[in-house]
């Protein structure tokens, strides 16, 4: 007999229900907290209870780790469902009850009524589960970049005004920007200024050496030169050399941490199955892929491309009463709002290269031709990347799926 197994997750304990088909209490609401301990006993109890039994829990942030992980080692069939599919099931009844042992069971009657769209928790999961954790990091040290830079920025227009357009040397890949070394040595615009030009690329020369960049004695002078066309308001002593260097390096720290956190998530998406087929996407790159795929995750779990387009948000939504039908209608904005914005960026890629050979673009210009405002059809253009997306990725695996199964 099928049996489903209802956890309502919150931080540090949850509360389990057990059900039967026609209302049939297998285990009434308990709750366990997440410690070895409890979590032990939580695994003893399902293993008592006869029958086929499935766990089915919400997705939440992390706290529904620690039970995914224990579960899944001990072998019991363990499905994450999305928290709106659960919230909107069986909400028959004029009262309005909410309590944790009301969810369990509603997550439990939720398992039965879906059991055979039940999806298991894989170890291919916990990897994207983990991918997406270093993409949220690497978001968070992106935004911390841009406000130190800024702030070291603003802070070199009193010594040593736009200095940084003076570098056009890319960012290498421990994360360190010239212009940012730069001026942790040569702090004020005195520094360049106050001696000859010879003395300054005899000492620029020196540093590159030391700091492994590339040395040119017309850069140099070019450097030398534009500092004494500038204008300071703040003098070189110790103090501007402790404010500059400081933020300097506060800037270098952050920008080493981001780098390291990329080299690692790019590691990690490498690993998954639908990787190479992702990222040979037009528009979409090492962080955009590894966006994609934690984001949406085994694209199987979709019944269809409606399902994931109605995921990522970016579906029309619909207005019809009676007679009234609206026209216009905004989308529903519904899913992750994280792989909205890298759908985004990929689609103004799109718009930007002009690459006339690749379906987006050309649909995207079809509707530009229609007179279609911006957002209307970056918003159509996201859809469709995602039908391509979809129909691609999901051949792929199942291509995969299918080689490993004859071998």
């Amino acid at each position: 007999m099928n049996i489903a197994v209802g956890i309502d997750v919150s931080k540090g304990k949850s509360v389990v229900a057990a059900m039967r088909p026609f209302g049939e209490v297998a285990l009434p609401p308990r709750e366990f907290l997440h410690t070895s301990a409890d979590l032990s006993a939580l695994t003893e109890s399902l293993r008592l209870i006869d029958g086929n039994t499935r766990v089915i829990l919400e997705a939440t942030g992390r706290y529904h780790e620690p039970i995914v992980v224990v579960l899944r080692d001990a072998g019991i069939f363990v499905s994450i469902v999305n928290p709106k599919l659960i919230k909107d099931f069986g909400n028959n009844s004029l009262r309005k009850v909410k309590t944790d042992k009301a969810d369990a069971v509603k997550t439990a009657r939720y398992g039965l009524e879906y059991w055979e769209e039940m999806r298991e928790h894989t170890e291919t999961d916990t990897v994207r589960q983990q991918l997406k954790l270093f993409l949220r990091q690497y978001n968070l040290h992106m935004k911390t970049v841009v406000a130190l830079q800024n702030n070291l920025i603003l802070l070199l227009d009193s010594v040593f005004p736009e200095v940084n357009e003076l570098f056009k040397s890319p960012v290498r890949d421990d994360g360190h920007h010239k212009w940012v070394d730069f001026v942790c040595t040569f702090y004020h615009r005195d520094c360049v200024s106050g001696v000859s030009v010879s003395a300054f690329s005899e000492r620029y020369h020196k540093w590159c050496k030391r700091k492994g960049y590339n040395f040119s004695t017309a850069k140099a002078a070019e450097l030398h030169a534009a500092s004494r066309e500038m204008v300071v308001t703040m003098p070189k002593n110790a103090l501007t050399k402790a404010l500059i260097t400081s933020a300097a390096g506060q800037l270098i720290a952050a920008t080493t941490a981001l780098a390291t956190l990329k080299s690692e998530f790019i590691r990690l998406a490498a690993t998954l199955p639908e990787y190479e087929i992702v990222n040979s996407m037009y528009g979409v790159g090492d962080i955009t892929g590894a966006q994609l795929m934690a984001e949406i995750g085994d694209v199987r779990r979709f019944a269809n491309r409606g399902a994931l387009i109605a995921f990522a948000g970016v579906d029309p939504g619909v207005n019809e009463s009676g007679k009234h039908s609206a026209q216009s209608v905004r989308t529903t904005k519904r899913g992750s709002p994280h792989l909205r914005k890298t759908l985004f960026q990929i689609v103004s890629t799109h718009l930007k290269n002009s690459p006339e050979e690749e379906p987006v673009y050309q649909f995207i210009d079809r509707k530009r031709a229609e007179g279609k405002p911006y957002l209307v059809y970056m918003t159509a253009a996201a859809n469709k990347f995602l039908r391509i997306y979809h129909a691609k990725v999901k051949e792929y695996l199942n291509g995969l799926d299918s080689v490993e199964r004859n071998t």
